[in-house]
């Protein structure tokens, strides 16, 4: 195994074991060479279920849910075959982060318009999907390490853009919620000034009212005057 593609392997699965994550394959024009990349290090069960070699579309269509139309309007190397491919391995492994590869490694084109050592690794997760490409200038054999190099380092720099945006979402959040709460404290100390103020300006609230004694003066002030006879 090519020591490139071994150290990037390596580099994905620590970021993968670190939160426990776990990953799968679906290979158009590599022949495993990526599978294998991932099963030759140890403990690999643990976060590697299964994966997918298919060269023909008429498996990409069975196996992975690719869209026939997209193969014939698209063409098999493309960045929505690859999208497509990532995201039906990663549904059928249910894993959590999924790499796909479709590509021309020659020597011939296969009756394509492009070009021998273009590739589209598409990466796809629960949440995003999408792919990159390149050329790379070689024989077969060249080519197909070139291909897995290539994804193995797109895969880090895809995993390590979502990580980031996911703590700068989850440092969002909490800033959100610390000032939800600052605003309602606010509230509550504006509401009893406000309950405070009501009760001093409306004092006779705390007076108290009665006619009885009125009343009794009155009768008895009426009855002095009368004699009876």
């Amino acid at each position: 195994m090519d020591e490139d593609i071994q150290a990037a392997a390596a580099r994905l699965v620590r970021r993968l074991k670190e939160g426990g994550h776990s990953i799968t394959v679906a290979e158009s024009c590599t022949g495993g060479l990526l599978t294998s990349a991932f099963t030759d290090i140890a403990g690999a069960s643990n976060w590697f279920n299964q994966s997918w070699i298919t060269y023909s579309n008429e498996a990409k269509i069975k196996e992975l849910g690719v869209e026939e139309e997209t193969l014939v309007k698209k063409g098999a190397v493309s960045a929505e075959v690859a999208i497509q491919m990532a995201k039906g391995a990663l549904v059928g492994a249910e894993a959590d982060i999924a790499i796909s590869i479709t590509g021309i490694a020659g020597p011939a084109s296969d009756n394509t318009n492009k070009e021998v050592g273009t590739v589209y690794v598409g990466i796809a997760s629960n949440s995003w999907a999408n792919a990159h490409s390149t050329r790379i200038g070689g024989n077969r054999a060249e080519n197909k390490i070139g291909f897995v190099h290539f994804a193995l380092l797109t895969a880090i720099g895809c995993w390590d853009d979502a990580m980031a945006k996911a703590e700068a979402n989850r440092k969002k959040l909490e800033a959100m919620a610390a000032q939800d709460e600052v605003n309602r404290l606010r509230f509550e100390v504006e509401r009893s000034k406000r309950e405070a103020a009501a009760k001093q300006s409306a004092p006779w609230q705390d007076e108290s009212w009665s006619g009885k004694n009125e009343t009794q003066d009155s009768d008895e002030s009426i009855g002095s005057q009368v004699e009876w006879e």
